[in-house]
Protein backbone atom coordinates (compact mmCIF):
# COMPACT_ATOMS: atom_id res chain seq x y z
CA UNK A 1 0.00 0.00 0.00
CA UNK A 2 1.31 3.41 -0.95
CA UNK A 3 1.82 5.94 1.85
CA UNK A 4 0.91 9.55 1.36
CA UNK A 5 3.04 12.21 3.00
CA UNK A 6 1.92 15.77 3.36
CA UNK A 7 4.57 18.35 3.96
CA UNK A 8 3.59 21.89 4.79
CA UNK A 9 6.16 24.44 3.82
CA UNK A 10 6.26 28.12 3.15
CA UNK A 11 6.66 29.08 -0.47
CA UNK A 12 7.04 32.46 -2.07
CA UNK A 13 4.39 33.72 -4.52
CA UNK A 14 6.75 33.40 -7.50
CA UNK A 15 7.04 29.66 -6.73
CA UNK A 16 3.29 29.11 -7.12
CA UNK A 17 1.99 27.61 -10.32
CA UNK A 18 -1.49 28.58 -11.46
CA UNK A 19 -2.70 25.05 -10.71
CA UNK A 20 -1.24 25.09 -7.18
CA UNK A 21 -2.72 28.53 -6.52
CA UNK A 22 -6.20 27.39 -7.58
CA UNK A 23 -5.95 24.13 -5.60
CA UNK A 24 -4.97 26.14 -2.53
CA UNK A 25 -7.80 28.63 -3.08
CA UNK A 26 -10.55 26.05 -3.55
CA UNK A 27 -9.21 23.77 -0.81
CA UNK A 28 -9.15 26.57 1.75
CA UNK A 29 -12.63 27.71 0.72
CA UNK A 30 -13.90 24.13 1.00
CA UNK A 31 -12.44 23.88 4.50
CA UNK A 32 -13.98 27.26 5.34
CA UNK A 33 -17.38 26.02 4.19
CA UNK A 34 -17.11 22.79 6.19
CA UNK A 35 -16.00 24.71 9.30
CA UNK A 36 -18.93 27.10 8.87
CA UNK A 37 -21.49 24.32 8.50
CA UNK A 38 -20.14 22.37 11.50
CA UNK A 39 -20.00 25.49 13.68
CA UNK A 40 -23.53 26.55 12.72
CA UNK A 41 -24.87 23.05 13.42
CA UNK A 42 -23.14 23.05 16.83
CA UNK A 43 -24.96 26.32 17.50
CA UNK A 44 -28.21 24.41 16.88
CA UNK A 45 -29.00 26.60 13.89
CA UNK A 46 -29.94 25.70 10.35
CA UNK A 47 -27.41 26.82 7.69
CA UNK A 48 -30.10 26.55 4.99
CA UNK A 49 -32.23 29.09 6.84
CA UNK A 50 -29.26 31.45 7.06
CA UNK A 51 -29.07 31.47 3.26
CA UNK A 52 -32.78 31.93 2.58
CA UNK A 53 -33.60 34.84 0.31
CA UNK A 54 -35.91 37.31 1.98
CA UNK A 55 -37.42 38.70 -1.21
CA UNK A 56 -36.40 42.19 -0.11
CA UNK A 57 -34.16 44.42 -2.19
CA UNK A 58 -32.88 45.83 1.08
CA UNK A 59 -29.95 43.37 1.16
CA UNK A 60 -28.86 44.46 -2.32
CA UNK A 61 -28.95 48.13 -1.33
CA UNK A 62 -26.94 47.55 1.85
CA UNK A 63 -24.46 45.18 0.17
CA UNK A 64 -23.93 47.26 -2.97
CA UNK A 65 -23.91 50.50 -0.96
CA UNK A 66 -21.14 49.32 1.36
CA UNK A 67 -19.20 47.90 -1.61
CA UNK A 68 -19.34 51.28 -3.37
CA UNK A 69 -18.17 53.09 -0.21
CA UNK A 70 -15.31 50.65 0.42
CA UNK A 71 -14.15 50.50 -3.21
CA UNK A 72 -14.27 54.32 -3.51
CA UNK A 73 -12.30 54.77 -0.28
CA UNK A 74 -9.79 52.14 -1.43
CA UNK A 75 -9.35 53.95 -4.74
CA UNK A 76 -8.76 57.30 -2.98
CA UNK A 77 -6.35 55.78 -0.47
CA UNK A 78 -4.40 53.99 -3.21
CA UNK A 79 -3.75 57.39 -4.79
CA UNK A 80 -2.20 58.68 -1.55
CA UNK A 81 -0.31 55.71 -0.11
CA UNK A 82 2.64 54.16 -1.91
CA UNK A 83 1.88 50.88 -3.70
CA UNK A 84 4.38 49.05 -1.49
CA UNK A 85 2.20 49.73 1.58
CA UNK A 86 -0.65 47.75 -0.02
CA UNK A 87 1.52 44.79 -1.07
CA UNK A 88 -0.03 41.34 -0.56
CA UNK A 89 3.03 39.53 -1.88
CA UNK A 90 1.63 39.47 -5.40
CA UNK A 91 -1.02 36.82 -4.67
CA UNK A 92 -3.98 38.81 -6.01
CA UNK A 93 -2.07 39.60 -9.18
CA UNK A 94 -1.16 35.94 -9.67
CA UNK A 95 -4.74 34.90 -9.01
CA UNK A 96 -6.50 37.32 -11.35
CA UNK A 97 -4.12 38.32 -14.15
CA UNK A 98 -5.03 36.49 -17.33
CA UNK A 99 -7.95 34.72 -15.62
CA UNK A 100 -11.11 34.47 -17.76
CA UNK A 101 -13.90 36.77 -16.58
CA UNK A 102 -16.25 33.83 -15.88
CA UNK A 103 -13.63 32.33 -13.54
CA UNK A 104 -13.18 35.63 -11.68
CA UNK A 105 -16.97 35.65 -11.14
CA UNK A 106 -16.83 32.05 -9.83
CA UNK A 107 -13.92 32.83 -7.49
CA UNK A 108 -15.66 35.93 -6.11
CA UNK A 109 -18.89 33.99 -5.58
CA UNK A 110 -17.26 30.99 -3.88
CA UNK A 111 -15.10 33.15 -1.60
CA UNK A 112 -17.94 35.49 -0.62
CA UNK A 113 -20.38 32.69 0.26
CA UNK A 114 -17.87 30.49 2.11
CA UNK A 115 -16.21 33.27 4.10
CA UNK A 116 -19.43 35.11 4.99
CA UNK A 117 -21.12 31.89 6.08
CA UNK A 118 -18.23 31.23 8.46
CA UNK A 119 -17.43 34.74 9.66
CA UNK A 120 -20.80 36.47 9.75
CA UNK A 121 -23.03 33.39 9.92
CA UNK A 122 -21.14 31.38 12.56
CA UNK A 123 -18.36 33.32 14.27
CA UNK A 124 -20.12 36.70 14.57
CA UNK A 125 -23.13 34.91 16.08
CA UNK A 126 -20.80 33.54 18.78
CA UNK A 127 -18.45 36.44 19.55
CA UNK A 128 -19.80 39.59 17.88
CA UNK A 129 -18.56 41.79 15.02
CA UNK A 130 -15.45 43.26 16.72
CA UNK A 131 -13.68 39.97 17.54
CA UNK A 132 -14.91 38.45 14.30
CA UNK A 133 -13.23 41.29 12.41
CA UNK A 134 -9.96 40.70 14.25
CA UNK A 135 -10.07 37.02 13.25
CA UNK A 136 -11.01 37.97 9.67
CA UNK A 137 -7.97 40.27 9.46
CA UNK A 138 -5.71 37.58 10.90
CA UNK A 139 -6.71 34.92 8.36
CA UNK A 140 -5.73 37.31 5.58
CA UNK A 141 -2.12 36.49 6.45
CA UNK A 142 -0.67 37.92 3.27
CA UNK A 143 -1.62 41.44 4.43
CA UNK A 144 -0.16 41.18 7.93
CA UNK A 145 3.24 42.48 6.86
CA UNK A 146 1.76 45.95 6.33
CA UNK A 147 -0.36 47.86 8.81
CA UNK A 148 -2.69 49.54 6.33
CA UNK A 149 -4.09 46.48 4.51
CA UNK A 150 -4.54 44.70 7.85
CA UNK A 151 -6.48 47.66 9.23
CA UNK A 152 -8.44 47.95 6.00
CA UNK A 153 -9.47 44.27 6.12
CA UNK A 154 -10.54 44.76 9.76
CA UNK A 155 -12.66 47.82 8.91
CA UNK A 156 -14.17 46.12 5.87
CA UNK A 157 -15.04 43.10 7.98
CA UNK A 158 -16.62 45.29 10.64
CA UNK A 159 -18.69 46.95 7.91
CA UNK A 160 -19.81 43.52 6.68
CA UNK A 161 -20.80 42.62 10.24
CA UNK A 162 -22.69 45.89 10.60
CA UNK A 163 -24.79 45.40 7.46
CA UNK A 164 -25.52 41.83 8.55
CA UNK A 165 -26.90 43.16 11.84
CA UNK A 166 -28.86 45.92 10.09
CA UNK A 167 -30.50 43.66 7.51
CA UNK A 168 -30.68 40.40 9.43
CA UNK A 169 -29.69 38.67 6.19
CA UNK A 170 -26.41 36.98 5.35
CA UNK A 171 -26.98 38.01 1.73
CA UNK A 172 -26.11 41.67 2.43
CA UNK A 173 -22.48 40.91 3.39
CA UNK A 174 -22.29 38.21 0.69
CA UNK A 175 -23.34 40.74 -1.97
CA UNK A 176 -20.82 43.29 -0.66
CA UNK A 177 -17.97 40.78 -0.43
CA UNK A 178 -18.79 39.43 -3.90
CA UNK A 179 -18.81 42.88 -5.50
CA UNK A 180 -15.54 43.92 -3.86
CA UNK A 181 -13.74 40.73 -4.91
CA UNK A 182 -15.27 40.80 -8.40
CA UNK A 183 -14.46 44.44 -9.14
CA UNK A 184 -10.97 44.15 -7.63
CA UNK A 185 -10.29 40.96 -9.62
CA UNK A 186 -11.54 42.49 -12.86
CA UNK A 187 -9.46 45.63 -12.26
CA UNK A 188 -6.32 43.51 -11.81
CA UNK A 189 -7.13 41.38 -14.86
CA UNK A 190 -7.77 44.28 -17.23
CA UNK A 191 -4.96 46.43 -15.82
CA UNK A 192 -2.56 43.55 -16.48
CA UNK A 193 -3.99 43.05 -19.97
CA UNK A 194 -3.24 46.68 -20.90
CA UNK A 195 0.31 46.55 -19.55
Amino acid sequence: MKKFKFKIQKIEPHQLTDRLLLINLYLTQGLTLVAALVWILFQHRNPIQLLELSGSWNVIYWGAGLAIVLLSADLLISRVLPESSMDDGGINELLFKGRPVWHIVVIALVVSICEELLFRGAIQFAIGPYWTSILFALIHVRYLRHWFPTGWVFLSSYGLGYIYIQTGSLWAPIVCHFLIDLISGLAIRFRQQKG
